[in-house]
């Protein structure tokens, strides 16, 4: 009901309606930087590479509307097949390799005995440089695998062993680069796991054990189908990071050498920037976000399906 103020009337629901309305203003106005940032970051790039995959355009001069001109070209580009094949490789060894291995550390992590925070520490040690940037432990790397000045080849030298080209033999830059993404890949993975095995239901474990169920059986039928979400998750989450890998490569072989490390991104970037044919290489741009797409939708379906 309305109250009277002297010869003024004032209804509560007016009054709600006018304090809900300057709340949402106040709300706008300070979200509002945050929301100017990731429309001018990252919804306006977005909208402007798609037009500018179907355009050829060297960043300088005017552009020309040239349709699909620039898929059909990437499709018969042998450049481009090659850095598919590259980016697949590096995606096939670094993916299982991080996932499989954190796994069997977390799972050896994963007991109560004496001092285990000390034996976590151990062990993770190692893998502490998942927390730090791939280029610097690019720069790291090219330092230590430098054919004539690092330390690798120093050590092999006095082990009576033969020295190695590393970064500049085709044959091993590639796998060269999945070895250093897995000493900080794999650390990763084996927090996420040390995180889900704490959710397995010891109930079930116990139940197993009295059941007969030896060690193996247990992790087969009890721990992994219990772990299965954070499979999935860590599955697709280091394939898009593996499909993406461009900062590692352009620290360490710039592409090279002979193109043995010149992955989907890197190719993007060189197409951009080096030969100035931004169209293509937008073109380029869009065809790996579509197969991510696809590698994501495809992941959460499985997932769907497994929780069924």
């Amino acid at each position: 009901m309305a109250s009277v103020v002297g010869t003024f009337t004032v209804d509560p629901r007016s009054r709600a309606e006018r304090r809900t309305r300057g709340e949402g203003a106040t709300g706008w106005a300070f979200v509002s930087p945050s929301v100017l940032l990731i429309l001018g970051l990252s919804v306006v790039p977005v909208l402007w590479s798609l037009l500018l995959s179907f355009q050829v355009n060297d960043l300088v001069s005017p552009s020309q509307w040239v349709g699909l001109a620039n898929y059909k070209a990437l499709a018969k580009d042998p450049e481009f097949r090659s850095a598919v094949q590259h980016t697949l490789v590096y995606t096939v060894l670094y993916v299982p390799l991080s996932v499989v291995g954190g796994l069997a550390i977390a799972i050896m992590l994963d007991r109560k005995i004496r001092f285990i925070g000390l034996y976590r520490t151990l062990v993770f040690v190692p893998f502490v440089p998942f927390v730090v940037s791939a280029a610097a432990q690019g720069v790291l790397f090219s330092f230590v695998l430098d054919p004539e000045f690092g330390a690798a080849n120093s050590v092999l030298h006095k082990l009576g062993l033969p020295a190695q080209g590393f970064f500049s033999d085709p044959g091993q830059a590639l796998y060269l680069l999945v070895a250093i993404s897995l000493w900080s890949g794999t650390g990763f993975c084996v927090i996420v796991y040390l995180a889900g095995l704490q959710g397995v239901s010891t109930d079930l474990v116990e139940a197993a054990r009295i059941d007969g169920a030896g060690r193996f059986a247990v992790l087969r039928h009890v721990v992994l189908p219990a772990l299965t979400p954070v499979t999935i998750f860590l599955l697709l989450f280091q394939t898009i990071n593996a499909l993406q890998v461009f900062d590692l490569v352009f620290v360490t072989t710039k592409g090279g050498p002979l193109e043995s490390t010149t992955v989907i991104v890197y190719f993007i970037w060189e197409k951009a920037f080096k030969t100035f044919t931004a169209g293509y290489s937008a073109a380029a741009a869009y065809t790996l976000a579509v197969g991510l797409l696809v590698i994501g939708v495809a992941f959460q379906l499985y997932r769907r399906r497994a929780a069924r």
